[in-house]
């Protein structure tokens, strides 16, 4: 007779829950090791896809350009002055490059550019205000604080005082003059007919009733202004009040 084939040793239930456990505990170390891996790649995807979404795609891309604050100049000349570039995406544009364009016009003194998320780009507009009219080259030109010469007029407008200038008069003098014009209290400017520059330090302003006022330059304007007031509480054809602390006067108005 033939002898019974061996068989293998029966495995007791413990040994099996033994034997998986020891699986499970071998995975888990696995996960542990790879888990920090994982992570990182899949952060290193968001941000990647972040930055390509941002920088390179169509999705946050320049559709519109916002300009507020323009009144003497129209939103169409700014937004062309601008020159934005649409379909560019957003975070690409160069706002310094942007607010330099803008502000080479001439009617604007500052403007500040900022992106508007997620496809816009706002220009806000601070336009020069004319303080006084200067007559160029036969144009009457609006001039603001700061003595730049920006727009023109078909008349000038009521209420603003007139600088008159001579032919060799500097673009300095003109700063000066509006200077002393933004120097002058609402009292004096309000009797004053027109100013007469000839260099940043001969600055005369003329009066509606033909009297003068020698200024000098825009230098202690303020303290001008307040001797000038008390001066003309006396009748004379010329105030000088370029040196503030000893003022002259000289002359009798005409009648």
């Amino acid at each position: 007779m033939r002898s019974p084939a061996p068989t293998e040793p029966s495995v007791d239930r413990t040994t099996i829950r033994s034997r998986k456990r020891f699986a499970r505990r071998q995975w888990a170390r696995r996960w542990l090791t790879w888990k920090p891996v994982l992570a990182f790649v899949l952060v290193l995807l968001v941000v990647v896809g972040g930055l390509w979404a941002v920088f390179f795609s169509s999705l946050l891309a320049v559709r519109g350009v916002d300009v507020t604050g323009a009144t003497t100049v129209r939103a169409g000349q700014v937004r062309d002055a601008a020159a934005v570039p649409t379909g560019e995406p957003l975070a690409r544009v160069d706002l310094d490059a942007v607010r330099r364009r803008v502000e080479a016009l001439a009617v604007v003194k500052s403007a500040d550019v900022t992106r508007e998320w997620p496809d816009q780009v706002k220009i806000t507009v601070e336009e020069r205000v004319a303080v006084a009219v200067v007559e160029i080259g036969g144009r009457i030109r609006g001039m603001d604080e700061d003595g730049v010469v920006f727009r023109d007029y078909a008349t000038a407008p009521p209420g603003l005082p007139h600088v008159r200038t001579s032919a060799d008069t500097r673009s300095d003098a003109l700063q000066e003059a509006a200077r002393v014009i933004s120097a002058l209290p609402s009292d004096i400017a309000g009797i004053v007919d027109h100013v007469e520059v000839e260099t940043v330090d001969q600055i005369k302003l003329v009066l509606r009733d033909g009297r003068e006022v020698v200024w000098g330059s825009a230098d202690e304007s303020a303290q001008k202004a307040e001797v000038l007031s008390a001066l003309l509480q006396h009748p004379a054809r010329t105030y000088d009040v370029s040196v503030p602390g000893q003022p002259t006067t000289a002359g009798t108005p005409a009648p």
